[in-house]
C-alpha cells in the first residue's frame, strides 16, 4: 500500500512540475458509481453548446471505460479572473487554457509510461467522445466538492479552475474525497449572479433520479436554461484583436462565468 501511495504522490508532484495547479487520484470503481454517472443517463438527451455526437455504441450519458482502467488522475489549472482569455474561443481554435491542459496531460502520460511503466489512457474533454465526468472525478480525487453552482469548488481557487484527466491501468492510492463544504450557510452569490436564473426552480427530484446527489446539489440547476446564455454568448461574439500586440482580427466567444466569478471561495 505504501508503494502505491508513493506512486500517487510522485504523479501529483510531476503534474505540478509540468504546470498543474492541483492534481489528485480517484478509484475508477467509485467513479462508475458517481452521481453524474448515475444521473446523466436518466436525463433527457441534451444537445446544447458543449456537446458532441457520441461514439458508436454509447448511449446518452454513458462512459466508455477502458476494460483495464483502475485509477484516474485529475489535473486542474487555475483560471483567475485576471486571465479571462484562457477560456476564450478564438474562432474554432481550442481556448488557451485547454491547450495548457492538453499539453500537461500529454507530458504527464508520457512520463508515467516511461518512468513508472504504467499504461495510461489520455481522456478527451467530452463524455460523448470517451471522456469522464471530470467534476465528480475531481471531487473523489480530493480536489474539492461540487458546489451549489454545479461547479467544482476547490479550497485554494474556488471554482476558478479548468480540469482534464487520464486513466491508469494500475490500482494506486486515491487522494480523496476530502471533508470540505464552503456552500453550507453561504448566501448563494453564485446563483444570484446567474443572468438567466438557471437555479430558479426544481428540475430534478431525488425520487426521479434515485439519489439525493442532484445537479446543483438540490436539483435546481437547469442546463437547458444555462444554455440560453451560452447561445447568447455565441451570438454576441465580435471580431477583436486577441492581444494588444496582435494585428489580426478574430471572432472571439467569451462564455459566461458569472456564477464562477461570484463565488468568494479561494479569493
Amino acid at each position: 500500500m505504501k508503494y502505491h501511495s508513493d506512486i500517487s504522490q510522485l504523479i501529483i508532484d510531476k503534474a505540478k512540475s509540468l504546470g498543474a495547479s492541483l492534481a489528485g487520484v480517484a478509484k475508477v470503481s467509485l467513479l462508475k458509481e458517481s452521481p453524474s454517472s448515475l444521473v446523466a443517463p436518466k436525463i433527457a438527451q441534451y444537445s446544447g453548446v458543449g456537446t458532441r455526437d457520441a461514439l458508436n455504441g454509447l448511449r446518452p450519458g454513458e462512459i466508455a471505460w477502458p476494460p483495464n482502467a483502475k485509477s484516474a488522475i485529475i489535473i486542474a489549472v487555475e483560471h483567475p479572473e485576471s486571465r479571462p482569455e484562457m477560456d476564450w474561443w478564438f474562432g474554432t481554435k481550442n481556448p488557451p487554457g485547454n491547450l495548457i491542459l492538453i499539453r500537461i496531460n500529454k507530458e504527464l502520460s508520457q512520463w508515467i509510461e516511461d518512468t513508472l511503466h504504467i499504461k495510461t489512457h489520455k481522456l478527451p474533454y467530452h463524455v460523448e467522445k470517451g471522456g469522464i465526468y471530470l467534476k465528480d472525478a475531481a471531487a473523489l480525487a480530493g480536489l474539492g466538492c461540487i458546489g451549489r453552482n454545479n461547479l467544482l469548488i476547490t479550497p485554494d481557487f474556488g471554482p476558478r479552475v479548468r480540469l482534464r484527466g487520464m486513466l491508469l491501468e494500475e490500482d494506486i492510492e486515491p487522494t480523496g474525497p476530502i471533508k470540505f463544504d464552503p456552500c453550507e450557510g453561504c448566501a448563494e452569490f453564485c446563483r444570484l449572479a446567474c443572468p438567466q436564473s438557471a437555479f430558479s426552480q426544481t428540475v430534478f427530484s431525488e425520487k426521479e433520479m434515485g439519489t439525493d446527489h442532484l445537479p446543483g446539489r438540490d436539483g435546481t440547476f437547469s442546463r437547458v436554461i444555462c444554455n440560453v446564455q451560452m447561445e447568447k454568448d455565441i451570438a454576441d461574439a465580435r471580431e477583436e484583436r486577441p492581444y494588444p500586440e496582435s494585428g489580426e482580427l478574430v471572432k472571439i466567444i467569451k462564455y459566461c462565468r458569472r456564477c464562477e466569478l461570484a463565488c468568494p471561495v479561494g479569493r
